[in-house]
């Protein structure tokens, strides 16, 4: 009996999370080959439908606390989607899955300049694709983002970082600047790609300094725009300071729509 209540309740949790991102919208479903895909549809027809194209999409994510930015997103016309390849860290196979997502949303009649957004791990996803597609993104919005691959994803993260891009941890070493996407930033400034990111001063796990502070830095002397709102003793957290910023709701909604 002990062992049915077990298989239950495990069985139970695995509906659960699965379903844990739906949030209280009901969304588009569809498949990209092995990623599961999602659309909270703000507009049913039209062409060049704006969008915001969040990132990590697990089971898990987006999940309730993202509800402030969703409503206010959909009530303005802007749908927000995701793209499901599990625990990426950008190397170039997961940046071509997405780049193919990104055909498959123009194909349906979304705008062809998204803004994304990259919230803690979501933010390596999306820099690395942006970076290698800068006339592709209306803007680079952040929710305390990994930015930078010498960070939390060779610190902490390690295993699945070399499993993304296929290497051992010596043979990564020695190309981790090459992928590393912080390094990559000009094709961006030259196209004009705002940024705007919001980020605790007190985060531990994805440090402001190593990550949205570094960007920043960088992205300024290449010419380009960026606005960093730091968040005074706030870490990896939920918190409204990072999920109920009118700065960065602001940016999302005036870098989305024409």
């Amino acid at each position: 009996m002990t062992k049915t209540i077990a298989f239950l309740l495990s069985v139970f949790a695995i509906v659960h999370f699965g379903y844990a991102h739906r949030l209280a919208f009901k969304p588009v479903e569809f498949a990209l080959g092995e990623s599961k895909c999602f659309v909270l549809e703000a507009n049913a027809t039209g062409d060049q439908k704006p969008w915001v194209w969040y990132a990590p999409t697990l089971p898990r994510h987006p999940d309730p606390s993202h509800t402030w930015y969703v409503e206010r997103l959909l009530s303005k016309g802007i749908s927000l989607v995701g793209c499901d390849q599990g625990e990426v860290r950008g190397s170039p196979k997961s940046v071509e899955v997405f780049t193919k997502f990104y055909h498959e949303m123009v194909k349906r009649g979304y705008s062809k300049k998204p803004v994304l957004l990259g919230q803690s791990r979501g933010g390596l996803m999306m820099l690395s694709w942006a970076v290698r597609n800068p006339k592709r993104v209306g803007g680079f919005a952040g929710i305390y983002p990994v930015l930078n691959l010498r960070s939390w994803p060779m610190k902490r993260n390690l295993g699945p970082t070399l499993a993304d891009f296929g290497m051992d941890r010596d043979t990564f070493s020695g190309v981790v600047d090459q992928h590393n996407p912080i390094n990559h930033l000009l094709g961006l400034a030259k196209a004009k790609v705002p940024i705007c990111i919001v980020h605790g001063d007190s985060d531990r796990v994805v440090p402001l300094e190593e990550n949205s502070a570094i960007v920043a830095e960088r992205y300024l002397k290449l010419g380009g725009e960026a606005k960093i709102e730091v968040v005074p003793g706030k870490g990896h957290q939920v918190d409204d300071g990072f999920f109920k910023s009118t700065e960065l709701i602001e940016f999302m909604i005036n870098r989305s729509t024409p």
